[in-house]
C-alpha cells in the first residue's frame, strides 16, 4: 500500500473515532511529528551536504534529468 492509500485509510479510521481522549493523544502525536519535522527542515546544512547537493544537481543538469520552469508551470496551471 502506497503512502496516500494509508494516509487516506487513516483518516477514514480517524473519523470513526468516537473517543475524545484518542483523538486528543493523536493530535499530540501529530503535533510532535511536526515539530520534529520543522527542527529537521531548519538545521543547516554542512558544507559537505552542500557540496553534495550542487555535485547532484550540476550532474542531473548535465544528464538532462531537470524540467523547466515553463514545464513545472504547465503542471499547475
Amino acid at each position: 500500500m502506497n503512502l496516500e492509500a494509508r494516509k487516506i485509510e487513516f483518516v477514514q479510521e480517524f473519523l470513526k473515532l468516537q473517543s475524545e481522549e484518542a483523538v486528543s493523544r493523536l493530535e499530540k502525536i501529530l503535533r510532535m511529528e511536526k515539530n520534529a519535522s520543522n527542527e529537521r527542515l531548519s538545521e543547516p546544512m554542512t558544507q559537505e551536504e552542500l557540496n553534495k547537493r550542487i555535485d547532484q544537481s550540476e550532474s542531473d543538469f548535465q544528464n538532462n534529468r531537470f524540467k523547466s520552469s515553463s514545464e513545472l508551470l504547465a503542471k499547475y496551471e
